[in-house]
């Protein structure tokens, strides 16, 4: 069960939106719907408009046309400053304040709501936790005493400090070294899942898409050209440009988005001679690596007892199914 605050609906219709001097719309009417607790990532290369969007949600960018609803009310008439408070927010360059203890600038959005000090102090610590900063540790130091990978985390505490029920966040882990990023994207997930709040996520890269999106939202020059479920646009792109943009005909990507659970062959006593095992929840991707070490199947666990096998021929029929 999901504790904390659950996520609220974001409904974005027809939203242009163009610079000064440019000579198109960076937004060309856009229009989507995040469902309460989907995490949505927005895709597409540099300037397709991905930030842009995500920015209207939070009034750093108002449209000249459209309309942006979070839990139903139009973000145009809420005062600025109280929406932003309520929407978390992270990016790339973390921002953190230099002069201000980790603690601090956890709770510099608590302060300015005029939380109680014992209330804080509480939030501070659950959400170092929950970022994996052992709060003892890190609750006294200043942002040059931490590595990067640890200043984003902060980052993500800080945002999710108010209890937002929406989260933006804008390529916040493109300056971190790629095992750091990993880490990262299942704290992501870890928190999702924990606390139920809608995420909204740009990214340009692919796999990172893949890896942790509800739905991905792929952006051409503006305009969306396709929202739907990872697996379902890997199958079945709309058109040439998401084909190539996500290399859709690479199976093994697939294999990546689905489970042992979704493809093996359910054993009828649940006994079977000693095999390699995998857990069901794990990916085809995982257990085909299993399976090139030499194994004609392999033992499927769930709950730590033997559910059934998988082997080669499950899997490709797996993929099949997804091309139907």
């Amino acid at each position: 069960m999901k504790a904390g605050p659950s996520g609220a609906t974001v409904r974005i219709r027809d939203v242009c939106v163009r610079y000064p001097g440019a000579d198109r719309n960076s937004v060309d009417g856009a229009s989507l719907e995040v469902p309460a607790g989907e995490l949505a990532v927005l895709l597409g290369p540099s300037g397709c408009g991905k930030s842009t969007l995500l920015r209207t949600v939070n009034r750093l960018v108002v449209p000249a046309r459209g309309t942006v609803e979070v839990d139903g009310k139009d973000v145009a008439r809420a005062a600025p400053e109280a929406l932003r408070r309520g929407i978390g927010y992270v990016i790339q360059a973390v921002g953190l304040f230099p002069h201000l203890t980790v603690a601090r600038n956890v709770a510099v959005v608590p302060e300015l709501l005029g939380w109680e000090g014992a209330r804080i102090a509480q939030r501070v610590d659950e959400l170092l936790g929950l970022v994996q900063l052992e709060p003892a540790r890190y609750r006294d130091r200043f942002p040059h005493e931490l590595s990067g990978g640890e200043q984003q985390r902060v980052g993500v505490a800080r945002a999710l400090a108010a209890e937002p029920r929406v989260l933006l966040m804008d390529e916040p882990f493109g300056a971190v070294d790629a095992l750091v990023r990993l880490a990262l994207q299942d704290e992501t997930l870890a928190i999702h899942r924990a606390l139920g709040t809608t995420i909204l996520f740009v990214t340009h890269d692919v796999d990172e898409a893949l890896r942790i999106a509800d739905r991905i939202v792929v952006m051409q020059a503006g305009r969306i050209v396709q929202a739907d479920t990872p697996l379902r646009i890997l199958a079945r792109p709309a058109t040439p440009y998401v084909e190539q943009l996500l290399d859709a005909r690479d199976a093994v990507r697939r294999l990546a988005l689905l489970r042992v659970r979704d493809a093996f062959v359910r054993a009828a006593n649940g006994s079977l001679p000693a095999l390699p095992t995998i857990e069901a929840g794990r990916s085809l991707r995982e257990a085909l690596s299993v399976l090139l070490e030499g194994a004609e199947r392999i033992a499927v666990l769930e709950d730590g007892l033997v559910a059934g096998t998988l082997g080669f021929d499950d899997v490709r029929s797996a993929i099949a199914a997804t091309e139907r």
